[in-house]
């Protein structure tokens, strides 16, 4: 029986720290005065950590067979390691501080996607009903926090996030390791013959452009809204709404994969994370097209990501699931967000947001023609 709750609380906290992260530590930054180009390259470092950290992990676990052990040494130093943003506040302090706790904080994920599809088995499409407590996560924390800066100051957040991820470490605990420690045996080819498959490579750089369209909205969304005179309560309320949006289908993912297929749904993603930054790019002083911009997360990230982790569990298997998952992780939350959230600074300084909005829509379009050309023939399902 898959030990659903135990599972679901490591997604819970992991993207609840998440949550306090991405809309806010740009705003915590910028009120210890760095600039755009500072605040690009510190939030370029979480995402960068992303690069290597997963697929060296990746690949302890997958000569070890064993996940859980990293996963739970993974949190429990990005805990610890976090506490140093509390000591010191200067340029290169904080940048060696985020670089050590999120090399360790970006280990755990991958190896614990493993881990639960493995507990899945055949089961694989079930995946979204326990990933949907990461949206949750993100959701109270992305909506508590923004009136709690509004009324006690940006000192705060540290103090929040170093709260959960003590929540975290003690998630990764409770967790149970999948049966046979994880791993599978068989005659999967060496991971190079992997790769070199078209449609695999294809798939990365796809996901890889998808997250570097998001650099912009990662950085800088909730400085976006500043300038333009949203409030804590508004700015919330919007991240808010994005992963509500995510949780619909999340919960609908185990009937519109075998329905539709993967490649018709990851396109539809694409097109629509394409329109979303365009939206957001001209129309961010009226609320309601922002609201509805908002509302097509549930299609840059929720379908986007349901799909795209669901063939890489495919095109990975056996003893190379473990750095399959750290490949995708790495080329899209690592290289791809560092990309576009290091490029978002620079072309933020120089264009302003709408414009960076607009390139990231070019650069989501850009994914769109590699998935449609470089995925064609791949099977509807597993």
């Amino acid at each position: 029986m898959v030990p659903y709750w135990r599972l679901s609380a490591f997604y819970l906290f992991f993207f609840a720290a998440l949550g306090a992260l991405l809309p806010y530590w740009g705003v915590y930054l910028r009120a210890l005065g760095y600039t755009p180009g500072e605040i690009g390259s510190l939030m370029a470092i979480i995402a960068a950590t992303k690069i290597v950290a997963p697929n060296i992990w990746g690949w302890v676990a997958d000569r070890r067979g064993e996940r859980l052990p990293i996963v739970r040494l993974g949190s429990g130093m990005a805990f610890v390691l976090f506490l140093g943003v509390f000591f010191a506040q200067g340029f290169w302090w904080l940048a060696a501080t985020m670089a050590l706790f999120s090399f360790f904080w970006n280990a755990a994920l991958p190896q614990f996607e493993a881990n639960t599809f493995n507990w899945l088995g055949a089961k694989r499409q079930r995946y979204s009903r326990i990933r949907l407590w990461g949206s949750i996560g993100f959701i109270a924390t992305a909506v508590s926090i923004g009136p709690l800066l509004d009324h006690y100051g940006e000192t705060l957040l540290p103090w929040f996030i170093a709260a959960v991820f003590l929540g975290l470490w003690v998630a990764s605990l409770a967790a149970p390791p999948a049966p046979g420690g994880g791993t599978a045996h068989g005659d999967h080819g060496s991971i190079g013959e992997v790769l070199r498959r078209p449609h695999v490579w294809s798939l990365l750089l796809v996901c890889f452009l998808m997250q570097a369209s998001h650099g912009p909205y990662y950085a800088f969304f909730s400085i976006y809204l500043q300038d333009h005179g949203y409030g804590g309560f508004s700015i919330g309320g919007l991240w808010a709404l994005g992963v509500i949006a995510e949780i619909g289908v999340f919960l609908a993912m185990h009937r519109l994969l075998p329905r539709h297929g993967a490649l018709t749904l990851l396109l539809a993603s694409l097109a629509l994370t394409a329109l979303r930054w365009l939206l957001v790019a001209g129309f961010v002083d009226q609320p309601s097209v922002l609201i509805a911009a908002q509302t097509l997360h549930a299609a840059s990230f929720g379908l986007y990501h349901a799909v795209a982790i669901s063939l890489v569990d495919r095109f990975f298997t056996g003893p190379h699931q473990g750095r399959g998952q750290a490949f995708y992780s790495s080329l899209s939350f690592g290289a791809g967000q560092a990309a576009g959230t290091f490029a978002a600074g620079l072309f933020w300084a120089v264009g302003g947001g709408a414009a960076t909005f607009a390139a990231a829509g070019v650069v989501a379009g850009a994914a769109f023609l590699v998935a449609a050309f470089g995925l064609r023939g791949i099977r509807a399902a597993p």
